[in-house]
């Protein structure tokens, strides 16, 4: 069985090839979708990816939010459809009530870029099975509106029911709440996260090491992580 993942471009998409290139090397096959399509073409998970979909107007994600592909996503992530929203992508997961809560302007002004320490809090998802609770991981990430807010009933709720997927670590770069990096739904299979997973999936592209400069691989784990999901859907 060939598990084929969905990446969906929006008007201002800037990192769905790479999305693309990583579900390739992660050994699924990559489905281009189109975001005024209402078809997955039968697609077993789907990424929302990085960029600026409709040059951030209103709020980043808002209006990609209201794609007419966004419906089809609704629906396959209400039937358990692995869903993984990177950066822009989880913008829209939270203007799609997919995921709570909202992201704001980094807490400096600043666009960032860097390489950022991770903490896995949640590793049963359908994205994050292959790591392990507390385990270190680093990725890359660059945004300007990257700040994670929600009231504090809601920042309670979702501490108390484990819903926190990932929390910076030894820094936090953009003022989120809690450090919240990223986010998981009750299901497991909506996972949305502002570092970008994609760019660290290649040796010689990816995050430096102790090893060697650019052999961080750490991103590869969410993808290999939903192959082994579908399988198990799939059984």
């Amino acid at each position: 069985m060939t598990v084929r993942i969905g990446v969906v471009t929006f008007p201002g998409s800037l990192d769905d090839r790479d999305a693309q290139r990583a579900v390739r090397i992660a050994g699924a096959e990559p489905v281009a979708l189109w975001h005024g399509a209402h078809d997955l073409e039968g697609v077993d998970a789907v990424i929302l990816p990085g960029g600026f979909s409709y040059g951030d107007y209103l709020r980043s994600g808002a209006i990609a939010a209201l794609s007419p592909i966004m419906t089809e996503v609704k629906d396959a992530a209400a039937k358990g459809m692995p869903i993984l929203g990177i950066c822009n992508g989880f913008q829209m997961l939270v203007e799609a009530h997919l995921l709570p809560g909202g992201l704001i302007r980094n807490d400096h002004q600043h666009f960032v870029r860097r390489d950022q320490r991770l903490t896995v809090e949640n590793a049963d998802t359908a994205w994050t099975s292959v790591f392990s609770r507390g385990q270190e991981i680093v990725i890359p990430l660059k945004n300007a509106e990257g700040g994670y807010i929600a009231a504090d009933e809601t920042l309670d709720r979702i501490e108390g029911e484990g819903l926190v997927a990932f929390r910076y670590a030894g820094v936090n770069p953009n003022g989120s709440l809690r450090d919240i990096a990223g986010l998981t739904n009750p299901g497991g299979n909506v996972v949305g996260l502002m570092p970008h997973p994609e760019h660290a999936t290649e040796p010689g592209f990816g995050p430096d090491t102790s090893a060697a400069m650019r052999s961080g691989v750490d991103g590869l784990g969410f993808f290999t992580s939903a192959i082994a999901a579908v399988a198990r859907i799939a059984a």
